[in-house]
């Protein structure tokens, strides 16, 4: 590997950890990301980035996160009964909780879709299961972001990797 390569390797890595700590906020785009690293890099690096098929599968990838986390959200709030309300709720209360840790993040998650629910005028019984079934939602689909951005980096890393010793 040149000086060169190895500056834009570096420089896409980086990128990619920035994509996965997005996987665990709701502000960044995580899959997106790491999706974009590896096609600029391919782009500037040519035959010396990632190889044609693995930006495909990493596309491929990139479109999976994103279902996987809009499905487990949404379907963790439905199973247990939110309501586009305790939906809406739950996305200003990540927001919000957001600028208070990772449990700010949970705790705005549960707070916003219970209060939402709660505010059109539901039972604070059903409300509260509501706001647990968006946190637990938003819990799995977080997961699945990782593990989705935690795969496309290992995918990218030895693909190129391979490619740098002629193993192509």
């Amino acid at each position: 590997m040149s000086v060169d390569q190895i500056i834009g390797f570096v420089l896409a890595l980086l990128i990619m950890l920035i994509g996965l700590v997005g996987a665990t906020l709701p502000a960044l785009p995580g899959s997106p990301l790491v999706f974009i690293a590896a096609l600029v890099h391919k782009l500037w690096f040519g035959d010396r980035g990632a190889s044609w098929w693995v930006i495909g599968v990493l596309a491929i990838m990139m479109v999976v996160s994103l279902g996987v986390d809009f499905l487990a959200t949404t379907l963790g709030a439905k199973k247990l009964g939110a309501t586009w309300r305790g939906m809406l709720g739950a996305g200003i209360g990540a927001v919000v909780g957001l600028f208070m840790g990772p449990l700010g993040l949970i705790l705005g998650t549960v707070l916003g879709a219970a209060a939402f629910e709660a505010l059109s005028g539901r039972e604070w019984r059903d409300a509260g299961k509501a706001g647990l079934g968006a946190a637990l939602g938003l819990l799995a689909g977080t997961l699945g972001k990782i593990v989705c951005c935690l795969a496309m980096i290992g995918l990218f890393v030895l693909n190129v990797l391979m490619g740098t010793s002629g193993n192509r």
